[in-house]
């Protein structure tokens, strides 16, 4: 005789009731060779669902040996055990487990996904299989819109998706009325003459009867197992075509599963709008929280370092004495216009500019104020960046003549003239000597130049011949060419004055450390507003995790239908991950649009500077969004992998 197709050896299985061992089957042996229908019958708790369990490969055995073709089941691991029920079996239940957001088609055609099955080729099977059911025009019907005997004829068709040489039926006809009941029968005693393998179970003795062999069980063991002569014998005993997968099509079935993977994630997602927009919230609020604080870090570091650059960061001034504040600095007086000349000599300076001041009375008719008096060169104002309001600023030749001209700030010409007065050509006396006011500086916010005192400047030969009568300067300017390294240029300043005074009697200034600082500061503030967002983002996906295990539960049910179709432990960890990073991506687009939102109401109320949003944040934003939904996901992915087929498929 051949050798069986399914065949079991003492097999015995047992489970814990509390604290004690229940035997649901004990030493059962039976053999069922190919193109046999087999009809398991018994009453309920006797075993025969447990039976046909180990039978299809959901279940296995506490002790004994069960073979198919030959092949030991028991060294096989869980893919291998899942690649039999995708390729060997077929299920069909009597609560029909079709998946409820899913139409009859995609329903059918699931276990050809998880084969690998290409999409054209397992939509034309699922379609072929359904009209010889007589539901082609019920495709796109969900099992809601179906009754129950064109539910579970959907249930044949999946059953048969992947070719279903063993057609496992669990009470097929235990939730139908008679009518569809006898239907159901017939197709099932159609699929036995086309060369299926068909094992009933059924407590129903005319359901039995149509088997040819009657194995009957009680209290887990075999009673009786009969032929039973009356039953119709097989037309045929050619087998259906079976649709293996093969090398290449294990490709198809990876980008089939991601897709569907996809598709079931979204699908889950729009079911359940409230729950997902409450899982994206902490995500949303993380991601806005990041991208926008980067924003305003770079946007106010932008602001700074323009202020900055506006009074001259490619500047170096130089003092007299050690450093700000030193009480010996008004004592020296070696800071003279010959290391202006010297200092405008060296390759890496563009200009050196003069500096002398006093604090001197300013008058015009009847007005009296206290103003600072500055003695520069004509390049002072582009070296310092201060624009001109009003008027001209004085030239070089209004410096070597001497020219009693004068420039004044916005402050000074609103105290002197009041707002309605045209300053220029008025002659003002600068302690004793008159001026005539040539130009009139902008109005100066900038927030390290900005100030409430008086400043008026006079061409530096004016103010050291006729006004102060003072050779020596207060401090020399120093303008750096562009381009040009401002440390190396600082240090050339410093040996070269060291040379010409003898000694270490002055100090210098180099703005461009300052905004190395600021560029510092404002990197650890960011950083320091970063990690108070990240917080927030771990607290969004610990939600997301927190979801995904309420998911899980929920979805019990659907994760065993689909292990019984086939999937592997794999494929569903891989279906709630990407569900997991799917949320996470979708609050991330949501906190960047957010940022992006707050960045235009940002820019309507605040004027002198705007959020400045990088690619590189944004970036950051998808990478952390990912990250979140791979690493929180896992668990709930991982539990759902593991749950058991049997457990599932019970639960409700």
């Amino acid at each position: 005789m051949s050798q069986p197709l399914l065949e079991l050896q003492g097999i015995t299985r047992s489970f814990m009731a509390g604290e004690r061992e229940f035997l649901a089957l004990k030493d059962i042996s039976l053999t069922i060779h190919s193109g046999e229908m087999v009809a398991i019958i018994g009453a309920s708790g006797s075993g025969k669902s447990t039976l046909m369990n180990i039978l299809g490969c959901l279940d296995y055995a506490t002790a004994g040996s069960y073979k198919i073709n030959g092949l030991e089941t028991r060294e096989l691991d869980d893919q291998a055990l899942a690649e039999l029920r995708r390729d060997y079996f077929g299920f069909i239940f009597q609560r029909y487990h079709l998946l409820p957001h899913l139409s009859a088609m995609h329903n059918v055609e699931m276990p050809a996904i998880y084969a690998g099955t290409a999409e054209v080729k397992r939509h034309g099977r699922a379609r072929d299989l359904l009209a010889r059911l007589g539901l082609s025009g019920h495709l796109t019907h969900r099992p809601s819109q179906l009754s129950g005997g064109q539910q579970q004829r959907v249930s044949i068709a999946r059953a048969l998706m992947n070719g279903g040489e063993v057609i496992l039926a669990d009470e097929p006809t235990g939730a139908l009325d008679t009518t569809s009941g006898k239907e159901v029968m017939r197709i099932l005693l159609e699929l036995h003459a086309a060369g299926h393998t068909v094992i009933l179970v059924t407590h129903d003795p005319k359901v039995a009867a149509n088997a040819q062999r009657i194995i009957e069980v009680s209290d887990g063991q075999i009673l009786s197992d009969r032929r039973n002569e009356r039953a119709e014998q097989p037309l045929s005993t050619d087998p259906s075509t079976t649709l293996k997968p093969n090398g290449t099509r294990r490709l198809v079935a990876s980008l089939g599963l991601f897709k569907e993977a996809f598709n079931m994630a979204w699908v889950a997602l729009i079911s359940h709008r409230m729950r997902t927009l409450l899982t994206m919230l902490g995500i949303v609020i993380g991601i806005t929280s990041v991208v926008s604080i980067s924003a305003i870090g770079e946007g106010a570091k932008g602001y700074v370092l323009k202020d900055i650059q506006a009074i001259g960061s490619n500047t170096i001034d130089v003092y007299s004495g050690t450093s700000f504040g030193d009480s010996r600095a008004t004592a020296i007086e070696t800071l003279v216009p010959a290391d202006v000349l010297a200092l405008s000599q060296l390759y890496y300076v563009d200009s050196a500019t003069p500096v002398v001041g006093r604090n001197l009375l300013l008058r015009f008719r009847n007005i009296d104020l206290n103003a600072q008096v500055n003695g520069v060169s004509d390049q002072y104002f582009k070296v310092k960046g201060l624009k001109m309001a009003a008027g001209i600023a004085f030239s070089e030749s209004d410096a070597r003549r001497q020219a009693q001209v004068v420039v004044i700030d916005h402050n000074t010409r609103l105290r002197l003239f009041g707002a309605g007065v045209d300053p220029l050509g008025q002659v003002i006396l600068i302690g004793n000597l008159p001026c005539t006011v040539i130009g009139v500086t902008a109005e100066n916010k900038n927030i390290f130049a900005a100030s409430k005192l008086l400043n008026v400047w006079v061409p530096y030969e004016t103010a050291a011949g006729r006004l102060l009568g003072q050779r020596y300067l207060d401090s020399i300017t120093v303008r750096i060419k562009d381009g040009q390294p401002s440390k190396v240029v600082e240090d050339h300043v410093n040996k070269l004055l060291l040379q010409r005074h003898g000694s270490k009697d002055f100090f210098t200034n180099n703005l461009d450390s300052i905004m190395q600082t600021v560029q510092k500061t404002s990197r650890s503030l960011a950083l320091l507003l970063s990690l108070i967002a990240v917080i927030s983002l771990l607290v969004g996906g610990i939600g997301v995790m927190n979801i995904m295990l309420v998911s899980v539960t929920e979805r019990t049910r659907e994760i065993g239908i689909r292990m019984a179709v086939g999937a592997r432990q794999s494929d569903i960890r891989q279906q709630f991950l990407v569900e997991a990073v799917m949320v996470c991506l979708i609050g991330g687009v949501i906190g960047i649009s957010l940022s992006y939102a707050i960045g235009y109401l940002f820019s309507l109320f605040v004027k002198e500077w705007q959020m400045v949003f990088s690619m590189g944040s944004i970036i950051t934003a998808f990478a952390c969004s990912t990250l979140i939904g791979i690493v929180f996901g896992f668990v709930p992915a991982r539990n759902a992998a593991r749950l058991d087929p049997i457990e599932a498929l019970a639960r409700d």
